[in-house]
């Protein structure tokens, strides 16, 4: 019986997906907020070329990814998953990820779908940036339905320890962008819950200034945002939690 992902057809990019992310905290403090902004599906090893004058608006920075001193992002990835024994990965790679604009860029989540040389997808990597300037990375074997499950060991929030697990659903992008992300403590509900709803557009020079004009400078709101929820959570009484010294990871260049 096969059980690896089923995927759609086969994403087309470039691509752009303008997109709703929404953040549900149900525990200790009720919390919701949702924003617009847009992200990039690109080819890992083909990342794009842009026109010199839109280059301001779409930067893929090596620094951004991993630990940023390899020489581009597919290298660093392929470093990982090397020594995390992700050895079947040895086909394309498709990275969701949001790009520098203006120089800025702040990504919570990059994801990486890592294929065989027959392009079935084996394996799924999130690369996680909280706003202390640390990251982490999880790699994960998804189910027929993407679904996968990983015991959290990064603080991300100052709200929430380092306990628990994340049930994640990652299902290839195609014409839609469909990601959860829940963070379950026990039994119960789950007191987070992030999703990510976007719809596929070809990554035209067009397109690219549509979405730009239409979420300016999206990547600093994104890490203004995070700021000022978390000044309006603290004020609201929710306790923080202490901040664990955060080990460098092997295959982390």
């Amino acid at each position: 019986m096969n059980t690896r992902p089923r995927e759609p057809d086969r994403p087309r990019v470039p691509a752009l997906y303008e997109s709703t992310v929404a953040h549900a905290r149900l525990a200790p403090v009720r919390h919701v907020f949702r924003t617009r902004t847009y992200f990039w599906l690109v080819d890992v090893d083909d990342l794009p070329r842009l026109p010199r004058g839109l280059r301001a608006l779409a930067r893929f920075d090596t620094r951004d990814h991993f630990g940023g001193r390899a020489p581009t992002p597919g290298a660093a990835l392929r470093r990982y998953l090397r020594a995390n024994g992700a050895h079947d990965a040895d086909g394309r790679v498709l990275m969701l990820t949001q790009a520098r604009v203006l120089g800025h860029v702040f990504n919570p989540l990059t994801l990486y779908w890592c294929h065989d040389r027959d392009d079935t997808l084996v394996c799924v990597v999130a690369e996680v940036h909280n706003t202390y300037g640390e990251r982490h990375c999880y790699l994960m074997r998804p189910d027929a339905q993407g679904r996968a499950d990983v015991p959290k060991d990064f603080y991300v929030s100052p709200f929430y320890g380092v306990e628990g697990t994340y049930r994640m659903r990652l299902p290839v992008p195609g014409d839609a962008l469909d990601l959860t992300v829940q963070l379950h403590h026990g039994a119960g509900r789950p007191p987070f819950t992030a999703t990510v709803r976007g719809r596929h557009r070809p990554a035209s020079p067009r397109a690219l200034l549509s979405v730009a004009l239409r979420h300016p400078w999206s990547t600093a709101k994104v890490s203004l945002g995070i700021r000022l929820h978390g000044i309006r959570l603290y004020l609201r009484g929710l306790p923080v939690q202490p901040r664990p010294v955060h080990p460098t990871h092997e295959g982390m260049l």
